[in-house]
């Protein structure tokens, strides 16, 4: 039960608690000088005061009191191994949690994520335009952050229909120069036929006046 509030106090005191005391030297007797402000802790760092803080807030919901009470014959005869079982308990609970918790960190990579979020803060607080806020019609507020998208996704499709097009009419000249060819051919294969059959017929009646009787 005290390391859930003592690991929260710790982590509370490491976020503001330096503050307090730079803020005292700061005002000291000569008071000129305003109080140092205390540095606003990250995302991660909230992170684990927040989980610090729901561990202290379950064990306290579920104090030795309460535990004891719901075992009380066991309690009056072993008050000792009933604290023991109820330490044991509850440090194996947090435990248990906090594993959960690391592996939800580890598998969503917020540790990285936070850091993201702090350093995009960062950067934006040197931005001098006004943020983006919405505007109270959620029709607007949609149109507005998906008419961009939807538009790129437009000109997306249009250049790959325009290329499609360009390419079918490459393939339709394509396809009408081979048939020209074609065409040519036949009528290249049909001249040398009729050459042949007119050598051919030449060639049968040379012969034949060859072979007439003397």
């Amino acid at each position: 039960m005290g390391s859930g509030g003592g690991g929260s106090r710790r982590a509370m005191a490491a976020a503001g608690g330096d503050g307090g005391a730079g803020g005292a030297e700061g005002g000291g007797a000569d008071g000129g000088e305003d109080p140092t402000p205390a540095e606003t802790p990250g995302r991660s760092q909230l992170f684990s005061i927040v989980v610090d803080t729901f561990l202290e807030k379950l064990v306290a919901a579920g104090s030795y009191q309460r535990f004891a009470s719901c075992y009380r014959c066991f309690y009056k005869l072993q008050p000792q191994l009933t604290r023991s079982i109820y330490d044991q308990f509850i440090s194996q609970l947090q435990a248990s949690i906090k594993e959960e918790i690391q592996e939800v960190k580890n598998e969503g990579n917020l540790e990285e994520l936070f850091s993201s979020l702090d350093k995009m803060v960062e950067e934006a607080k040197d931005r001098e335009e006004p943020a983006w806020r919405p505007s109270g019609i959620p029709e607007q507020d949609v149109r507005g952050a998906l008419v961009p998208s939807l538009l790129q996704h437009r000109a997306h499709l249009r250049r790959a229909l325009r290329q499609r097009q360009e390419r079918s009419s490459s393939l339709a000249e394509s396809v009408l120069a081979g048939r020209s060819r074609i065409a040519e051919l036949q009528q290249l294969i049909q001249a040398r036929q009729q050459a042949w059959q007119a050598i051919s017929k030449e060639q049968r009646e040379l012969i034949m006046t060859f072979q007439e009787p003397q």
